[in-house]
């Protein structure tokens, strides 16, 4: 008796795929009904689907660098840089980096920081973000950044309170910069009490001062420290 059952379920599991095989055939030789057909003078509103659901024709491919140039004319991006470039005027007013400093941005985003940055000479500006946005900022993950100890004059975290891991983001950003050099973040704009627990954070720099700031549209707090010792 089981040996008969076994039998009629083979049978139904055979013909089942056989089914499902021709089934899946069928539906790739035939183009779908609802597709729009370009002969019909007057096609019916459900079937005025894009030309790219219906057949395999390529898009115009938009190189990177007509990309860009046409990203960075917005409004968007202009103003955001501007922001960014009164920011890093600040800091280098107050001789926190200069042209020939080594300078590390974290959570870059699409690059306003880096334009900012070499738009004021500086020349060795390393951006990175967790999507890459070529040519200015490459990917890697901000809470194990892939660099050495000590070889940034200045480490700038654009985004902490948004990390995963706040503790590990500044941890790795006070790694990678010298003794002596500076590191900054910004966080939503907070008061003091806040800005304390996150000067905590930091286990080998010396808080130097904060301040509210308008950075890309949000009202934000900048917050600067001295690193003391790497080791």
């Amino acid at each position: 008796m089981e040996k008969h059952v076994e039998k009629f379920l083979k049978k139904i599991s055979f013909a089942s795929i056989t089914i499902a095989t021709l089934t899946l055939l069928l539906l790739y030789l035939q183009t779908p009904d609802t597709c729009f057909d370009p002969s019909d003078p007057d096609p019916k509103p459900h079937t005025r689907f894009p030309k790219s659901t219906c057949d395999f024709t390529h898009r115009t491919y938009t190189s990177i660098d007509k990309r860009n140039r046409r990203l960075w004319s917005t409004k968007a991006w202009t103003t955001t840089l501007s922001s960014y470039s009164s920011l890093f005027k600040t800091l280098q007013a107050r001789n926190y980096f200069s042209n020939h400093s080594r300078v590390l941005i974290v959570s870059a985003g699409p690059g306003q920081p880096v334009q900012a940055l070499t738009g004021l000479g500086v020349d060795d500006v390393t951006a990175v973000e967790l999507v890459d946005s070529p040519p200015l900022v490459s990917r890697a993950d901000p809470h194990n950044l892939p660099f050495f100890d000590g070889i940034f004059d200045l480490g700038f975290g654009v985004y902490l309170d948004r990390a995963l891991f706040p503790g590990r983001y500044v941890g790795q950003i006070e790694r990678t910069v010298r003794v002596g050099g500076v590191c900054v973040v910004t966080v939503e704009e907070c008061g003091s009490d806040e800005v304390d627990e996150i000067v905590k954070l930091f286990k080998k720099s010396r808080f130097v001062d904060s301040k509210n700031v308008l950075l890309a549209g949000e009202r934000r707090t900048r917050i600067v420290m001295i690193v003391e010792n790497n080791s």
